[in-house]
């Protein structure tokens, strides 16, 4: 297995999170332990919270996130198998290190999403409704969301809905040229969205509304941008100090 460093990959997921409070913020607040929105708002019929809220939300949360990561993870293995397959087939050293190359360009790429700046990465999740269009009839053994086992299952169920972002780190993924590293890779990622999600899930729409403003994007964009550009400088040989090792998805980092 190539090792990836997975400290930017965190904090990727850490700073990107701001576009999951538009995707998965819905759902999370939707059985949070946060004061419940009328029923009518809820995109699921989920169960209306009372004294037991706290608890009772904290281990839907926690649930439907395992189930998220846990898709992430099995993306992640199978991006990474899959690559490692083609590349032992290819033969060709070249191919991973023009995989370093298209990596932190969707870094590049995931920023100037985030900050609203460039949305090429909504085309690619557009081709991906194809797959969740076909998990979707799912739900409906699912429905209401009343256990965590539901939560767990929803979760698993979410982790395949199109992200750009996903897409934008499982490219990370396939640099592993194995199942486990990529499985790893996504497993940071995902515990880097943890922590805006289980606020979310714990706040509800309060912090959410926060999290969606325009200056908050920016900013986490400017970051996840600046990423990119790094590590595409380091990929050309470019900036060899050793602590850039820490902060870049290249070869040097392995």
């Amino acid at each position: 297995m190539d090792a990836v460093n997975l400290i930017p990959v965190f904090v990727v997921g850490l700073l990107g999170s701001v576009h999951c409070v538009g995707m998965c913020g819905g759902i999370v607040s939707a059985f949070s332990a946060a004061p419940a929105a009328p029923a009518t708002a809820r995109p699921f019929p989920v169960a209306v919270m009372t004294e037991r809220a706290a608890t009772d939300g904290l281990a839907r949360v926690l649930a439907y996130n395992t189930g998220r990561i846990a898709s992430y993870m099995a993306a992640g293995a199978l991006a990474g198998g899959l690559a490692g397959g083609a590349r032992t087939l290819a033969g060709l050293t070249t191919l991973q290190a023009g995989g370093y190359w298209l990596a932190n360009l969707m870094l590049v790429i995931l920023g100037l999403y985030l900050m609203d700046a460039w949305r090429g990465l909504a085309r690619l999740e557009s081709l991906g409704q194809v797959l969740w269009q076909r998990a979707r009839p799912l739900m409906r053994f699912i429905v209401p969301l009343d256990s965590p086992f539901k939560m767990l299952a929803l979760g698993a169920l979410w982790g395949w809905l199109p992200c750009g972002m996903v897409y934008s780190v499982l490219m990370t993924a396939m640099l592993t040229g194995s199942g486990a590293g990529g499985a790893l890779v996504m497993l940071a990622f995902g515990l880097g969205t943890l922590p805006m999600l289980l606020a979310l899930g714990m706040a509800g729409d309060r912090l959410r509304a926060a999290l969606q403003r325009r200056a908050v994007r920016i900013g986490a964009g400017v970051v996840v941008l600046a990423f990119g550009l790094l590590g595409l400088v380091r990929a050309a040989g470019g900036g060899q100090a050793g602590w850039l090792d820490a902060l870049c998805i290249t070869a040097g980092a392995h």
